[in-house]
């Protein structure tokens, strides 16, 4: 890491969204695979996936991976984050694949003989479909699979130093076992509750399991952090705003840093404990060694007295405001100083690593360049208020831009694009955004990074 005065900057990816090969040499199918391939609605059936997309058709990562990383070098990032498909070096979730293997392998070795520190995230949402057979997240022995997945990754691929556990835990509990609009599409309150508590447990037994075995590892995890105001100045307001914030953020980070799930008097959070056994509040803290934090936006609430189980209301943000993305989310460059403020308040006396944090827009590629100035600005001003942070004494250490490439947006697929290179979906061929040489010159004024 860099030293007190000074952020390390680096751009960030994940497997399901970028590699294709989905079922090339060994892999063997995720959820996501599968999520792709359904058809959804009660009378007319379309597409889980906007415009029918699949992420088959991402940016061949697999085979592009020199090229993309070649990209990144040539921006000036020296941090490099990215995921391992679980189904790529264990197909069943179990048992390994040595073609998966020999694939991370070579991309880990290019990365170091280009002196590109690799940041590898262990989940990033693509569960295989056998362990989903199994109850997936449901099941209490995914604590055990998961935690085994993970042993064998750090020991394999030993020359990775940095570590994240588990990507953003709310996003994929919430959107894909509560809501259904995520892999695996489940509905269930019961189910979100027992997956969310097994995800907690999960990452607090692979920490201390690595760490026992690998003591000189950096091992944490990376949250969603939404920054949430009330809609009015109401007290009814307030308390939906707080309830929004216990739902959307403290329910998965609280129970790591020792504060329990933030139940209150809420009953239908209080059905977690029926998926207690006995020790798991103890075992649910675990001090990691940094805490990845992601923010995007912001999201406002206000009281609903016609909602029987929670009163209140999310207000759409195309509601408030015309300063949206394609993904019609608020640039609200305050957001991300806010969060990190509220994470270093807790006085964790641990790092904080910006494990993402950027902006989707419809852009366009014209007399071969791609004048994404609406991404510029978003990155300007998000990393003024990263540096604003740290000035005021949070211990951020590196902040990753998401996403090196434009790549598959989940449910939205193809449409909104990410990327500080613009990827042709029908080529593959890659070009350079306005974005990424702004990155270019931001970076290369900076004297240490």
């Amino acid at each position: 890491m860099s030293d007190n005065s000074q952020l390390f900057w680096g751009a960030a990816i994940s497997a399901a969204q970028t590699e294709s090969a989905c079922d090339v040499d060994g892999k063997g199918l995720s959820i996501w695979d599968e999520f792709c391939s359904k058809k959804q609605g009660y009378i007319y059936k379309q597409s889980t996936i906007k415009n029918k997309d699949h992420m088959k058709d991402s940016c061949d990562f697999y085979y592009h991976y020199k090229e993309d990383i070649l990209l990144l070098k040539k921006i000036g990032f020296k941090h490099f984050r990215f995921s391992i498909a679980w189904t790529r070096v264990m197909p069943d979730g179990i048992n390994v694949n040595p073609l998966g293997v020999d694939f991370y392998k070579d991309v880990i070795d290019f990365c170091h003989e280009n002196e590109i520190v690799p940041w590898v995230t262990l989940y990033h949402w693509d569960l295989p479909i056998e362990l989903e057979k199994k109850g997936g997240w449901i099941n209490r022995e995914i604590i055990e699979w998961f935690t085994q997945y993970a042993t064998f990754c750090v020991k394999t691929f030993s020359t990775v130093e940095n570590w994240i556990l588990i990507n953003e835990p709310s996003v994929f509990l919430g959107a894909g076992y509560l809501f259904g609009i995520h892999a695996p599409g489940k509905k269930s309150f019961d189910g979100f509750l027992a997956a969310t508590h097994h995800v907690m447990l999960s990452i607090g037994e692979a920490y201390r399991r690595l760490k026992n075995e690998f003591p000189d590892k950096s091992i944490g995890s990376s949250f969603s952090f939404t920054h949430i105001e009330p809609a009015g100045h109401k007290e009814k307001d307030y308390k939906a705003a707080e309830l929004a914030d216990k739902l959307v953020n403290r329910m998965f980070f609280e129970p790591l840093i020792g504060h329990g799930y933030p139940l209150g008097d809420v009953k239908k959070l209080n059905q977690i404990t029926k998926f207690f056994k006995k020790g798991d509040e103890e075992k649910l803290i675990t001090d990691l060694d940094f805490y990845g934090l992601q923010t995007y936006t912001r999201e406002v609430f206000k009281h609903n007295p016609f909602n029987p189980f929670l009163k209140l209301k999310h207000v759409p943000a195309d509601e408030r405001t015309i300063d949206l993305t394609a993904m019609n989310w608020e640039m609200h460059a305050e957001s991300i100083y806010k969060t990190i403020m509220k994470v270093h308040a807790y006085n964790l006396n641990r790092p904080i690593v910006v494990t993402e944090n950027g902006a989707a827009f419809n852009d366009q590629v014209v007399l071969d360049r791609v004048n994404d100035f609406s991404r510029i600005h978003y990155f300007q001003t998000h990393i003024n208020e990263v540096l604003r942070a740290k000035s005021d004494g949070a211990d951020v250490k590196g902040y990753f831009a998401w996403s090196l490439l434009d790549n598959f947006e989940w449910a939205e697929g193809y449409y909104p694009r990410f990327g500080l290179i613009y990827v042709d979906f029908k080529t593959k061929k890659r070009l350079m955004k306005e974005s990424a040489h702004w990155f270019r010159r931001f970076l290369s004024s900076q004297l240490k990074y």
